[in-house]
């Protein structure tokens, strides 16, 4: 065995993981190294990441993720819906065009009514009924031109909107597993549930219906003033006159109703993260009796939402009775003026008619507008959280110019593992790690012990490259893992975790997330070498059975039998189980240790131990303290001496022989 070589920690940090001593900060980017920046080593200071505020500006303690909606650049939300119609530019040009014949039929109907009664009507008295018939069929074929032209409109609109919530919904979905650990611990699965639901039914309803509205007005309103420009000049100057209340009062509308969304989007989030988090936690829920608790929570989050809703139909309320007081006004008032001008031989009855038919057309909408404004606000305040989470970028980026291991010693299935100058802080603050340097030579085992807080799971978690270290580098076979494309890292170091996840769906398939690509009998051959065939082929369907949600219908100790034969199944060079035994009585601790020893031969091991059984299988202990390497040698070596772990183990075995 190759002779270990010792940590040597530079600094210290006081009471860190020391017993009694309070728990390391919340999980958040390495301070000097923050989300979507890459710090050399050296820096000390922290670097602003895109999409994130500097602290102060996110929330209580300073941390944008604090808040329901993550900050983004100016622009990224409009930026957003550019992109995402981008790729329909074509298909969005023709609907334009046939929404814009549709509303040239629908606006011809008023100036045939004109016809009708300014020469129809007359040559109808004096024999003549062809102007009448030439205005009835022409009433009737735009009538059905414009019929089928909103067809087609409707159907060119429902597939760009599909296709738009398509695309959004997988850059979601893709983003979001491609964020870091780091993220995720910060950022509650029921947001991310809210972002891809509700927000993005928001612009559903934006897409489907709302912007028809909103161009089917604007297209009546140019049509409109002009036709009542042409007709007579007056009326027409009356018209686009009455328009400058209305569009103020939208603008106020808009205003308000901007932050009454804004609210009512993150009162939803509210309510749906508070009921992920109920149901992901009804174990200690019903165990702890924390029903009327959370009933109560709960009830105060959807008295938000319900408060919320409220205020945003009270703004609609008062737009429409504004809207509707204006509309009526102008309509009553060029009613009255153009029947005195009529009267007064000054303007044709029929204008008179085609002017009040196409006042009332042109206001008949205003209340579908207050529903655009609605849909508008509510897909605004959607999309600028959806951008906020698009702009937040992996705190462990991949590499620019990726470079590949080289090639397995012969013989040496493991790899050699160096830490070298590594330091670690979370971005909340406080020293997780000081600086220290550690050699794990290919194939060797190394248990890794220590009290809660002490750094043993950070170790872990920079040898998985779930952070990057505040300062130095971690290597594998001399490469730094910031060069190694994510796939080949995850070829060559799989962790084991303790609660050994397991996905909807089958044994097999369980199995084979290892290696997708492998066949029936390699799931099983792995299955056999940890000795959990038999278990397996004891289940209803054998390794066809699905598991269920996190692997319910299985018992901890088999499910952590599976994530090994996964492990197994993967073929990584360097394995970490963290505290794989923590959880499993002791029939269950043996079977999982006998899967160890299989799956850990000739590999180079990090095991996170939170029981000494699991250390006997080590070629070599790391006592953890205080995020310091405190003790470093064989079991054996260790035992025999008078420090930390002889303690620990002594007492151990005493607890075993009471």
């Amino acid at each position: 065995m190759t002779e270990p070589t010792t940590a040597t920690p530079e600094t210290t940090t006081e009471g860190a993981g020391t017993p009694g001593a309070p728990t390391p900060p919340e999980p958040g980017p390495p301070a000097g190294r923050a989300a979507g920046t890459t710090a050399p080593p050296g820096t000390t200071g922290p670097a602003p990441a895109a999409g994130t505020l500097p602290p102060g500006d996110g929330g209580g303690d300073g941390d944008p993720f604090d808040r329901d909606d993550l900050p983004s650049a100016a622009g990224a939300t409009g930026a957003l819906l550019r992109s995402l119609l981008s790729a329909h530019r074509a298909r969005v040009v023709v609907a334009a065009l046939v929404l814009l014949l549709q509303q040239a039929a629908v606006q011809a109907g008023p100036l045939l009514v004109a016809y009708a009664i300014d020469r129809g009507v007359p040559a109808f008295r004096a024999g003549d009924h062809g102007p009448v018939v030439a205005v009835a069929v022409g009433y009737l074929l735009c009538a059905a031109v414009s019929g089928l032209l909103q067809y087609v409109f409707v159907r060119a609109a429902a597939r760009i909107n599909q296709d738009v919530l398509l695309d959004l919904r997988g850059r979601i979905f893709r983003h979001a597993q491609a964020l870091s650990v780091d993220f995720h611990e910060r950022y509650t699965s029921g947001r991310l549930i809210s972002r891809s639901t509700t927000d993005v039914e928001s612009l559903r309803e934006l897409l489907s219906e709302g912007l028809q509205e909103l161009i089917a007005v604007v297209l009546a309103f140019v049509y409109i003033s002009a036709m009542l420009l042409w007709l007579d000049l007056g009326i027409g100057a009356v018209a686009v006159a009455s328009f400058v209340p209305l569009y103020l009062l939208v603008r106020l509308y808009q205003r308000r109703a901007a932050l009454v969304f804004d609210e009512r989007s993150t009162a939803i989030a509210g309510v749906i993260v508070k009921f992920a988090e109920t149901m992901n936690g009804i174990r200690p829920v019903r165990a702890f009796r924390r029903e009327r608790a959370n009933d109560g929570e709960f009830a105060v989050l959807n008295h938000r939402h319900e408060r919320s809703n409220g205020d945003a139909l009270l703004e609609m309320a008062r737009y429409v009775v504004g809207s509707r007081l204006v509309a009526n006004t102008a309509v009553a008032g060029m009613c009255l003026w153009g029947a005195y001008r009529v009267a007064g031989g000054t303007l044709a009855l029929g204008v008179l008619a085609a002017a009040v038919l196409y006042m009332r057309r042109l206001y008949d909408p205003i209340d579908r507008l207050g529903m655009f404004l609605n849909s508008y606000q509510s897909a605004a305040a959607s999309l600028g959280k959806i951008a906020g989470l698009l702009a937040q970028e992996p705190g462990v980026p991949e590499a620019v110019a990726p470079r590949a291991l080289p090639a397995a010693r012969s013989g040496t299935p493991g790899r050699e593992v160096v830490f070298e100058g590594v330091r670690f802080a979370y971005r909340t603050g406080g020293e997780v790690l000081p600086r220290f340097d550690l050699t794990i030579p290919a194939g060797q085992t190394v248990a890794v012990v220590g009290s809660t807080g002490a750094g043993k799971s950070t170790l872990a978690k920079l040898l998985a490259r779930f952070y990057d270290p505040t300062e130095g580098r971690v290597l594998l076979d001399g490469v730094d893992l910031t060069e190694l494309a994510t796939p080949e890292l995850r070829r060559g170091v799989v962790m084991v975790t303790q609660e050994a996840f397991l996905f909807s769906g089958t044994v097999a398939e369980n199995i084979a997330i290892g290696r997708p690509d492998a066949t029936r009998e390699e799931i099983e051959q792995a299955a056999k070498a940890i000795g959990a065939h038999d278990f397996i082929a004891g289940l209803p369907d054998g390794y066809d059975t699905d598991v269920r949600k996190r692997g319910g219908r299985i018992s901890a100790g088999q499910r952590q039998l599976v994530a090994f034969a996964r492990a197994l199944l993967a073929d990584p060079a360097v394995l970490i189980l963290d505290e794989a035994t923590s959880s499993l009585d002791v029939p269950g601790e043996r079977a999982v240790q006998r899967a160890m020893d299989t799956v850990l031969a000739g590999r180079t091991a990090v095991v996170i131990a939170h029981r000494l059984s699991t250390v006997e299988i080590a070629d070599r202990v790391l006592v953890m303290e205080s995020g310091r390497v405190v003790e470093d040698g064989t079991p054996a070596a260790l035992v025999g001496g008078e420090g930390r772990f002889a303690t620990l183990h002594r007492a151990w075995r005493d607890s075993l022989v009471g």
